[in-house]
């Protein structure tokens, strides 16, 4: 089985689907001309199709939509980059356009901890009390 991208008259792709060349041959899904092969692993085509994206004729590649007016499409890879490299120091980073630079993520919610005291084996139902760091039978 391979994928297909279908693309309208604007090199848009507005479906992708797996099936077997014969069968997109077969006129089935319609019009074939407008069924472009598109590679899983990125194999040909540069870029894998999604829906939304374009087929550029001329590159021979499916290019993802802009995400950010700041990015600039690579010509070789066909996928678009940041005008500032992603930082690389292991961290989380978000992209701020307004201010054009890569924002660490921060963990807003605390990681629950687990309990220093085994659950009680008793039959009865316990919430933990982190103020007591005790096990606190539910009445």
């Amino acid at each position: 089985m391979s994928h297909f991208a279908k693309i309208d008259n604007n090199n848009l792709v507005t479906e992708v689907v797996v099936a077997e060349q014969e069968f997109v041959n077969s006129g089935a899904l319609g019009d074939t001309f407008r069924w472009v092969q598109t590679s899983y692993n990125n194999n040909f085509r540069k870029n894998f199709a999604g829906v939304g994206d374009t087929y550029d004729k001329t590159k021979d590649a499916f290019i993802a939509v802009k995400p950010f007016p700041s990015w600039t499409l690579n010509e070789t890879t066909c996928l678009w980059e940041a005008p500032t490299a992603y930082p690389d120091e292991g961290k989380k980073y978000d992209w701020n356009e307004d201010t054009t630079t890569w924002n660490e993520v921060v963990p807003t919610a605390a990681i629950p901890q687990i309990p220093p005291i085994d659950y009680p084996d008793d039959g009865n139902d316990y919430n933990w009390n982190e103020d007591t760091t005790a096990w606190v039978e539910i009445i």
